[in-house]
């Protein structure tokens, strides 16, 4: 069973996305602030990270930058998931080694299972 951390603080969508993935069959692992998605990062040994950006206690692409940092999470696929569409911020996210970047109010749910399960290789 692939494992996804989960960085959200939106509770709807950490909700609503959790159990999509978890139907699918995914083990989830959920932090709902860049602190804490941080170190769980370093001990969930996910196959995938889902990361918003604009988090409670350290933004996104200090999130990001930090798991680039630690041979545990340097690889891992990172998936950004949020509403900001400001260039600089994709360009940033791409720079430290997001896989994709997605545009909450641009993407269904399913659109964005999709995305995961592509992302995954499955």
């Amino acid at each position: 069973m692939k494992k996804i951390l989960f960085i959200e603080d939106d509770n709807a969508i950490q909700k609503t996305l959790g159990e999509g993935l978890r139907n699918k069959g995914y083990d989830v692992v959920s932090a709902t602030d860049g602190e804490e998605g941080l170190e769980f990062s370093k001990d969930a040994n996910a196959d995938l990270v889902i990361l918003d950006l604009i988090l409670p206690k350290m933004h996104g692409l200090k999130v990001l930058e930090n798991m680039r940092k630690e041979p545990a999470t340097a690889e891992t696929p990172v998936i950004i998931l949020t509403n900001l569409e400001n260039i600089n911020e994709v360009e940033q996210a791409l720079e430290f080694g997001a896989t994709t970047y997605l545009v909450k109010a641009n993407y269904s749910l399913e659109e964005v299972l999709n995305k995961i399960e592509q992302s995954l290789g499955e």
